[in-house]
């Protein structure tokens, strides 16, 4: 940030003297202050979640569009770099793209929007298998979009075997049908976000767990193990236009595998799951974050990103995990050179090579698809408009606001009240784009 300071102290010296002709001066969005034209060099980047901060159900809220005044040049263009980081997955991002541009006044493009399952672009694994596909929406369309090419839906298989879904009566074959003995066999089930017949929908996936992708099979209780399972989405709850928040994904989820476990009496196992709070939704993120930046030639690395969301469970949890993950990042590469360079010297060190080297090797495995992230921190910022709203004024303390009795997380994440500790708490978006104003030295001159 040292590097944007000095350029903000150098545009103000160029508007006490006389400058060049060409030469454009603008008045930041962020802070006010004049600076040359294309030359603002961010050092921090933004994650905004969507529903409950920018949006409840599809009703704008207020604040977003004031926020968003303070983050663009005259010609609409950001001047830092920002993603959409939302848990929603029943559309594509272009279309989100196009929502988001139409609440906020602003131009928003498809590469600055990231939905639950756009992790699964790394997947490549899958690409060519057959996968059935679980949501509501253009599934097909989301899943090629996605990279995946030999894609079946709910819909697809309750055509093609009738007689599987009984649950409503009146959705019953009226007459005997005889199932289509040439599709293909699953090989992986992805859940992209809640269906709209949820009986329907857990039907059909446990009968796919349980035959082994072989539907015209009976049930098989004895696997040692099932078809790999990736979900994307684990909100248990989200805000809409109603006074209390709605079912989730995550809900769906909790049903599948208890519906799982009681069948079998085994658990069910994930392959992977995305979406907020998973550290690799914010590793994609990051590296969004670092293209948006190179695309617009920001040299300067982005070195802090802010998280703004208004679900504990989700938004604040997984920055706080993510942030987690960054600065144990950077204490085992310090380690490591200490150790390396105490090796050269001959004086010994605090620690095995070969370890850290082992460790630094599983990371790289890891940010293998993205490369490293030039990201050393993640700050959450928790806004009162969404799934959080204490419907009082907000504290000024965040460490003696949040008190939580129920863990809404994911089966798979422990609970860690640690990492439900927001940094900030702010009343809205706007509030939250003020205060990083302030964290990152700047003083917006805009009312």
């Amino acid at each position: 940030m040292k590097a944007l300071s000095v350029l903000h102290r150098a545009a103000n010296t160029l508007l006490s003297q006389p400058g060049d002709r060409g030469t454009l001066l603008t008045r930041c969005g962020i802070c006010g202050a004049s600076t040359l034209n294309n030359k603002i060099q961010p050092g921090f980047g933004l994650l905004f979640d969507i529903d409950g901060v920018l949006v409840r159900g599809k009703t704008p809220i207020p604040a977003a569009k004031k926020a968003f005044q303070k983050l663009v040049d005259s010609r609409g263009q950001f001047l830092v770099p920002v993603v959409f980081v939302t848990n929603a997955g029943n559309c594509l991002r272009q279309k989100k793209a196009d929502q988001l541009s139409q609440i906020l006044g602003v131009p928003i493009s498809q590469d600055q929007v990231m939905l639950s399952h756009s992790p699964l672009r790394m997947f490549t694994k899958y690409h060519e298998k057959c996968v059935l596909v679980s949501g509501q929406g253009p599934v097909l369309d989301i899943a090629n979009n996605l990279g995946f090419q030999n894609v079946v839906s709910i819909d697809m298989l309750t055509e093609y075997f009738p007689l599987l879904d009984m649950v409503d009566h009146n959705r019953r074959p009226k007459q005997p049908s005889s199932p289509i003995v040439n599709l293909p066999v699953v090989q992986a089930v992805i859940l992209f976000g809640e269906p709209i017949r949820w009986e329907t929908n857990l039907q059909l996936i446990i009968d796919v767990l349980l035959t082994n992708g072989s539907l015209g099979n009976a049930h098989e209780m004895r696997h040692s193990a099932h078809l790999p399972l990736l979900a994307c989405n684990m909100d248990l709850m989200w805000m809409a236009e109603a006074q209390s928040p709605r079912f989730g994904h995550g809900m769906f989820l909790v049903c599948l595998e208890n519906i799982y476990r009681k069948i079998t009496g085994q658990e069910l196992k994930y392959e992977a799951l995305m979406g907020k709070p998973s550290e690799l939704t914010y590793h994609f993120a990051e590296y969004l974050i670092r293209e948006q930046a190179a695309e617009r030639g920001w040299r300067t690395p982005i070195r802090t990103l802010y998280a703004i969301g208004d679900n504990l469970m989700t938004d604040i949890y997984g920055a706080n995990l993510y942030n987690r993950y960054l600065e144990q990042r950077v204490r085992t590469r310090q380690t490591a050179a200490q150790v390396v360079q105490a090796t050269v010297e001959g004086t010994g060190g605090g620690g095995s090579p070969k370890a850290l080297l082992q460790d630094q090797d599983m990371e790289t495995a890891l940010e293998s698809e993205l490369a490293s992230p030039s990201a050393t921190s993640c700050k959450s910022l928790l806004v009162c408009t969404g799934v959080y709203n204490p419907h009082s004024e907000v504290p000024a303390d965040a460490s003696h606001s949040v008190t939580e009795t129920v863990f809404h997380g994911h089966r798979d994440f422990r609970f860690d009240p640690s990492l439900m500790e927001p940094g900030h708490i702010v009343q809205d978006v706007h509030n939250a784009v003020e205060l990083i104003c302030e964290q990152e030295n700047f003083v917006s001159t805009r009312h």
